[in-house]
């Protein structure tokens, strides 16, 4: 019973609900961004090497039986390994993108949160008119 209280203050906990959360949208927002890479990035890298299909891109490692399409799906479902580098290059595309705009959320946040820890800093308005004084009673 004991052991049933401690995982559900665990699981209640802010931070384990924030990842969740996290967890989440960053499942959604990996479909976005897959979506931009196969959907609108690719097809402009894949035109300047000649082809729509960027992913299509790989090489064969074994005998293809006869009868197989020359096709990365039916190639892998027939067995035959293939170095499938096009898909990979899409792959890592999509991983530098998504770290490109994760680092730009994280230098926005760094940014607000330094701009409200000057806010915070500020000498309030009252502190500052009594040095003011203080200073002019200072003066012979």
């Amino acid at each position: 019973m004991k052991l049933l209280h401690e995982f559900r203050e665990f699981a209640v906990k802010g931070n384990v609900v924030d990842l969740a959360v996290g967890v989440i949208i960053g499942a959604a927002f990996a479909k976005i961004v897959d979506s931009l890479v196969g959907d609108v990035i690719m097809p402009f890298v894949g035109a300047v090497f000649g082809k729509l299909d960027f992913s299509s891109y790989f090489i064969t490692l074994g005998p293809v039986p006869a009868g197989t399409a020359m096709t990365l799906d039916a190639l892998k479902k027939a067995g035959v390994p293939v170095f499938a580098w096009g898909n990979f290059v899409t792959v890592a595309v999509n991983f530098l993108i998504l770290a490109f705009i994760i680092f730009l959320m994280v230098r926005q946040i760094n940014r607000l949160r330094r701009k409200h820890a000057l806010e915070v800093a500020a000498t309030p308005e009252e502190v500052v008119l009594l040095r003011e004084i203080r200073d002019s009673l200072r003066r012979p």
